[in-house]
């Protein structure tokens, strides 16, 4: 008995150390996901949704019209330089108390608009309609100047020139339409592709169209004076030029 008994110790220790290593190796795979999302499986998730916000374009655009239950609002951006320079509002809710509403709201979301860089303004107190609508109209308005910015700033110059053409605009005296071309996010061309003619008309027109279409190159925005004489064209002029940029996008 005494004989056999090392040898038997001998081969419970075997085991016992052969069951240790099958034991080891068991609980080895069940580490490695803890060690694959530490080794930064989960960061380039992160990153992607980080490199998804895009700039957004320089120019004139104007967000779509927000409905309300006093009225519609809509924004119109100016942007310079990638960030938002002005906020105004072409459309707000307006008659009776709304006036005072309005007019007590609507300048203070221009400027948050324009301190946030964004649509993550507060509302107004007492105008919370108001408020809501400009917002989403604001929202718009970034979205499509996202959308019109160049994805590949590594391009040429060249490349990313552009022609576009405004709707038509209807005056007493004729139809009066404005075409730009854009380069670099700014407008380095506008022309009129119709205007008022006939009669006294051309005179109008010859004198008015070449101010206009410079006004437009130094403005860079549809925010121009008026010529002399020329009212009725000049207010035309603006009309499609606006509808030119905002197609544009910047």
């Amino acid at each position: 008995m005494r004989k056999s008994h090392p040898v038997r110790r001998a081969v419970l220790a075997t085991a016992a150390t052969v069951s240790g290593i099958v034991l080891l190796l068991s609980l080895k795979p069940a580490s490695d996901p803890g060690s694959a999302e530490a080794a930064g499986g989960a960061p380039p998730a992160a990153e992607s949704v980080q490199g998804g916000s895009r700039p957004i374009g320089d120019g004139t655009v104007t967000g779509d019209a927000a409905q309300t239950q006093y009225g519609a609002v809509q924004v119109r951006l100016t942007v310079s330089g990638g960030k938002i320079t002005k906020a105004e509002a072409v459309q707000a809710p307006k008659g009776g108390q709304s006036d005072q509403v309005t007019s007590n709201a609507v300048p203070k979301l221009n400027q948050a608009a324009v301190q946030a860089q964004s649509a993550d303004i507060d509302a107004v107190s007492g105008a919370t309609y108001t408020s809501a609508g400009y917002q989403e109209s604001l929202q718009s308005a970034l979205d499509k100047a996202r959308a019109a910015a160049p994805a590949d700033t590594g391009g040429g110059g060249a490349a990313q020139a552009r022609t576009v053409t405004g709707d038509v605009a209807q005056t007493q005296y004729g139809p009066v339409q404005v075409r730009i071309t854009v380069s670099g996010g700014k407008i380095t061309k506008a022309e009129a592709v119709q205007a008022p003619k006939g009669g006294q008309s051309d005179q109008v027109t010859s004198n008015a169209v070449p101010k206009l279409n410079q006004a437009a190159v130094q403005a860079q925005s549809a925010d121009i004076d008026a010529v002399s004489g020329a009212t009725y064209t000049s207010a035309g002029y603006q009309e499609s030029l606006q509808s030119a940029l905002d197609k544009a996008g910047g």
